[in-house]
């Protein structure tokens, strides 16, 4: 399946059925006056999160949505049909932006949100209803109220409790493999991974989902290599874990590469708590390790947790550390239950049981 994580569409709800000119005339009965009935109700365009969704590819194919329009009214007072809604199922983590990018019109947090977008019209008065003492057959009638339109902006943010960010190369394709069911693609070249990845991670009894996105590079603000486009994947994020490569040129410099890229970029990145991991331990022997992890404590960490993606070195007791972040219950622990940004965890939990 292609990933997609931004997609224009256009909307439109159902107009108003016109209400109708109608008059009762049958043997025998005198004076039948007006039966025109009122139009039905145009359809809504509602949008609705679903499960099992993680990409907007469907919506490159599919770029119009129109509801249908409310039927007519009828003769002997009989009201049109109202149209259905018209329903645009999207994954969870997408947001609703204007035409402009500038406002969010609706953010899906969790599965089963409905939110109406546009409202369909509703139907017109058929003649009937202006019947009075003074005008006993009134041949006037409303046509229905016209239908919304709007285009819009789909962007999704992908749902995950720990995010990976890091330099190419840095390890985090091994890592994500090693610890979660992804399969995500490793090679020993740059930018093996083009799209975020979703991994779910069992951890001491607990399960949280692992995002990873493609690797950072300096300039990656400006558009240099992917760019930034898919930090936004990690906004939503309790915790990131940064993964340095001690066989990089500069671990200590890799780290601030990365760490600038996240503060140019905004959006609350440069705020949220970091786990610095030092990887590929394996590849060096123990007094470089703490070598290193002197340089990057010395650089800005608050801790450095050495680890090997290639052996799993180290994992417990990072992801350990991540679980300190995490809420009492993650979305994938009890799915009925959403994640609220301000929920924290409980006091009394230990990672050690």
């Amino acid at each position: 399946m292609h990933f997609l994580d931004q997609a224009k569409i256009y909307i439109r709800s159902g107009g108003g059925g016109p209400g109708a000119v109608s008059f009762r005339r049958e043997k025998y009965i005198e004076y039948g006056g007006p039966d025109g009935g009122n139009g039905g109700r145009g359809g809504d365009v509602v949008m609705v999160a679903v499960p099992g969704l993680n990409t907007l590819i469907d919506f490159r194919y599919t770029q119009h949505f129109k509801a249908a329009r409310g039927s007519h009214g009828m003769g002997r007072n009989r009201t049109g049909a109202s149209a259905p809604d018209l329903v645009i199922e999207v994954p969870v983590g997408t947001q609703v932006l204007d035409e402009e990018r500038e406002e969010v019109l609706a953010d899906f947090t969790e599965v089963g949100q409905r939110i109406v977008l546009l409202e369909g019209g509703m139907g017109g008065r058929g003649n009937a209803s202006y019947a009075t003492s003074t005008n006993r057959a009134p041949r006037q009638h409303q046509p229905g109220i016209p239908p919304e339109e709007l285009w819009v902006w789909l962007r999704l943010k992908l749902l995950a409790d720990v995010g990976l960010v890091g330099l190419p190369n840095a390890g985090k394709s091994t890592f994500i493999n090693q610890v979660s069911n992804a399969r995500a693609k490793v090679g020993d070249y740059a930018f093996t991974t083009l799209v975020p990845k979703l991994g779910v991670v069992r951890h001491r009894d607990r399960e949280f989902v692992l995002a990873d996105i493609p690797g950072l590079i300096e300039g990656a603000a400006d558009g240099a290599g992917i760019g930034d486009r898919f930090l936004g994947h990690i906004e939503r994020c309790r915790v990131l874990i940064h993964l340095v490569d001690i066989a990089g040129t500069d671990p200590a410099e890799g780290m601030r590469i990365v760490e600038r890229e996240l503060e140019a970029y905004g959006e609350g990145l440069e705020d949220k708590p970091r786990l610095i991991a030092l990887n590929k331990i394996d590849l060096a022997d123990a007094e470089l390790v703490e070598a290193f992890a002197a340089e990057l404590r010395d650089a800005g960490a608050d801790r450095v947790f050495p680890i090997s993606g290639a052996t799993g070195a180290g994992f417990d007791r990072l992801l350990d550390a991540a679980l300190d972040y995490l809420p009492a219950r993650t979305s994938t622990e009890n799915p009925n239950i959403a994640q609220s940004e301000d929920d924290e965890p409980e006091a009394d939990w230990s990672p050690l049981g």
